[in-house]
């Protein structure tokens, strides 16, 4: 088995293959002057079980297109088998036809990745389960709620929890963190005006006097966040955090975040933090290299990696 870092986050990389007590294979990715990638693997791959770590995240385009290089050259180095290590899947939100003549890009990057060279994906909270069937060639998906519940039991112990689905599309996975925790569920009804624009309407479940969990598989501009944050603790909520799977964290986020009335947003390292969300005093990460590590290293042993989850 061989472990291969792209450039999206490297630190990832290198605490995964610490778990694994693997060297990261060394490899060569690199740009020409008009930002054109370039790759080469500096080891011999032939017959090798070859896992490749990249994060489609900023910039989505670079680290995709690296992604699929790398993939490329593994291929024509005659490696045994590719697994694409993907922490977060970028393009996961265009799953569907939005309106009339819109692109379905997630099963475009789908068919790049198979068509790249590898032979299966791993990923982790996907944001539509329906993306798996996007792919011909195996993907396991990784659930970071294990984590989450982990912090949240050890943060929250005593308090009175109201875990709470920012949205009526994450209720299934508000409510797989509430059973974990036993705890009580809400749910935010909300209505989206336009693109990275919410307003909330209602407040569905009792939150007075209670701790709120809001928990979401991506936090992107942040704006949805806050603006529940802001309902909950006009309902009476006594404080309000976030447990967020992905921190895309672009634009006003981190200044939305600071601003709001949550004491905190905590977020898996699937994204590497940029240096304004490791100065956030308001936002922690959570390292997800053990999961990672074990679900890599059931794969290439051919053991079932859904007993992580049991």
């Amino acid at each position: 088995m061989k472990i291969l870092a792209g450039n999206s986050n490297r630190p990832l990389a290198e605490a995964i293959a610490d778990h694994l007590n693997l060297p990261l294979t060394r490899a060569d990715v690199k740009r020409f002057s008009d930002e054109e990638i370039w790759c080469e693997i500096q080891e011999n791959v032939r017959g090798e079980d070859v896992f490749v770590i990249q994060s489609t995240s900023f910039p989505a385009n670079d680290n995709l297109m690296e992604l699929l290089v790398i993939l490329d050259a593994l291929r024509r180095g005659s490696a045994r088998r590719i697994t694409a290590v993907i922490p977060y899947f970028g393009y996961a939100r265009q799953d569907r036809k939005s309106g009339p003549r819109t692109p379905i890009s997630a099963k475009l990057v789908a068919n790049l990745i198979t068509v790249a060279g590898a032979d299966r994906v791993l990923t982790m909270d996907l944001h539509a389960g329906q993306i798996q069937g996007f792919f011909d060639i195996p993907l396991d998906n990784l659930f970071a709620s294990p984590v989450l519940t982990s912090d949240i039991r050890n943060k929250f112990e005593g308090q009175k929890l109201v875990i709470v689905s920012p949205d009526v599309g994450g209720v299934a996975r508000a409510r797989s963190v509430a059973k974990r925790l036993d705890a009580e569920l809400a749910i935010i009804d909300k209505r989206r005006p336009q693109a990275g624009v919410s307003e909330v309407m209602h407040v569905i479940g009792d939150v007075k006097d209670a701790a709120c969990i809001l928990v979401d598989d991506i936090v992107d501009s942040a704006g949805t966040l806050c603006n529940a944050a802001g309902a909950l603790k006009e309902r009476g909520a006594s404080s309000v955090a976030a447990y967020v799977s992905h921190g895309v964290l672009s634009g006003p986020a981190v200044e939305r975040i600071a601003n709001s009335p949550m004491t905190e947003v905590v977020t898996t390292d699937s994204i590497r933090a940029s240096d304004a969300v490791r100065d956030c005093t308001k936002i922690r990460q959570l390292p997800i290299a053990p999961l990672m590590a074990e679900a890599i290293r059931r794969i290439s042993e051919e053991k079932s990696v859904s007993v992580l989850f049991d």
